[in-house]
């Protein structure tokens, strides 16, 4: 008969709280910026006919990942959250008003976004070794 350690990464029932807080942080972060992407985009200052509101879909693929604590979504967010903070970058630096303030909020919200994933990854990585026999 074998037995798994209590503290095994497959068996915990609870996130630690370093863990919760990062998860936390990133689920707030990617509501927010799939809200931000559609206000910009069919209310604050569209462009167009507000087509360019669906570049806010892919931020829905996540949640449920984000929810349930999955290590993968939390490694591929952190590099698709990367073409969010591209666009924001660039208009931040071609458009003015309201369009320019938006952008600079997209890219503060992809930076913590992704310092969150990182933080999770690196977090669960530690614990994972820390708690192999």
């Amino acid at each position: 008969m074998s037995t798994v350690p209590p503290q095994s990464p497959a068996l915990r029932s609870q996130p630690r709280p370093q863990e919760a807080r990062s998860r936390n942080l990133a689920l707030a972060c990617v509501a927010a910026l799939f809200l931000l992407c559609l206000a910009w985009e069919l209310w604050l200052a569209p462009t167009g006919r507000g087509t360019l509101a669906l570049k806010a879909l892919p931020l829905l693929l996540p949640l449920l990942g984000l929810w349930r604590y999955r290590l993968y979504t939390f490694r591929w967010l952190s590099l698709m959250i990367w073409l969010y903070f591209a666009e924001g970058a660039v208009r931040a630096t071609s458009e003015h008003g309201l369009s320019q303030a938006l952008a600079v909020l997209e890219v503060l919200l992809s930076v913590a976004i992704f310092v969150a994933c990182a933080m999770q990854v690196r977090q669960r990585l530690a614990a994972a070794k820390r708690d192999q026999p």
